[in-house]
């Protein structure tokens, strides 16, 4: 099959290599424009840029879609189908209706449940016992069209990070399983009543709030590793946060409550098990307390 790949990170990687290695054609390959990174910020391909292009595939980094001269030169590829993974820029109905089997989206929720730019984020801030990955026939709507395959996985205690390499790998088998047979996955309609949002992660949304309960603090300590990464300030410091467990207490929430550094939370209590100070690598709480005291009675922010 002649294929158009869209995608910009790691998450669309596995999809892009399977759909290689099942010997289908490449037509080229839609990424974000490189952007400044480092230092020196210097320009950085993204993983899909990058991965392509060791593959010897064309890659294509326009700034937008929009325009006439980008539609007609992607009409003009005469692709079956383009298949779009997190790719980040917005499709318009010329491109959309281009290829011959249209557009064929790998999104990491359960649709209706979790449409937007953070499903896997939410779900885990939510407290859902499962998320998964549903492909769908893209339509002009945040994820809206309908659905052509669907499989689910628990988020048991993953960090955001462990489930987004899950689910990518399996978007990437359900995405080649489909375009090998798609006359084999009719279409479903999604129930809007149903739908819920994925709002994109704020920065702001990191600090943790030790008023909520400590199952709701370890949760957002999960969804937000490895970014923008859970942190509290003390002494003037931030201290990232990367896993937690739960455990009983009962003090003024924010209050260091004894010297392994449990915190008391609105119910409840949480204590960190690796943290990371600003500059430094990750370490366990153990060695990070021998550098940076925290005894009990401590009031955090």
């Amino acid at each position: 099959m002649r294929i158009v790949f869209m995608g910009t990170p790691d998450f669309a990687v596995p999809t892009l290599r399977a759909l290689h290695k099942a010997g289908h054609e490449i037509i080229t390959v839609y990424s974000q424009t490189p952007r400044p990174a480092g230092r020196g910020k210097k320009l950085l391909a993204g993983p899909v840029h990058t991965c392509a292009a060791a593959m010897g595939l064309e890659v294509r980094t326009p700034d937008s879609l929009k325009s006439p001269t980008e539609q007609e030169a992607f009409a003009d590829l005469n692709a079956d189908v383009a298949v779009v993974a997190a790719y980040g820029l917005i499709l318009p109905k010329a491109v959309l209706s281009a290829p011959r089997l249209g557009c064929i989206n790998v999104h990491g929720s359960l649709l209706p449940r979790w449409r937007g730019a953070a499903p896997v984020q939410r779900a885990i801030l939510a407290g859902d016992e499962e998320t998964g990955v549903t492909i769908m026939q893209m339509a002009q709507g945040l994820d809206t069209g309908a659905m052509l395959m669907k499989r689910a996985t628990p988020t048991d205690s993953k960090t955001a990070g462990e489930l987004t390499e899950e689910l990518a790998q399996t978007g990437a088998e359900m995405m080649a399983e489909y375009i090998a047979n798609p006359a084999d996955f009719p279409p479903q309609a999604q129930d809007d009543a149903l739908a819920c949002y994925a709002h994109k992660i704020e920065k702001a949304e990191a600090r943790i709030d030790f008023g909520q309960s400590a199952e709701q603090v370890e949760r957002q300590i999960r969804a937000f590793n490895p970014f923008p990464g859970a942190f509290f300030e003390v002494r003037g410091e931030r201290i990232r946060v990367h896993s937690a467990v739960v455990l009983e207490g009962h003090d003024e929430p924010f209050t260091v409550i004894d010297n392994h550094l449990t915190i008391a939370c609105g119910s409840g209590a949480i204590r960190p098990v690796t943290v990371q100070r600003a500059g430094r690598p990750i370490m366990g709480c153990a060695e990070f307390l021998r550098g940076f005291a925290l005894p009990a009675g401590t009031r955090l922010t």
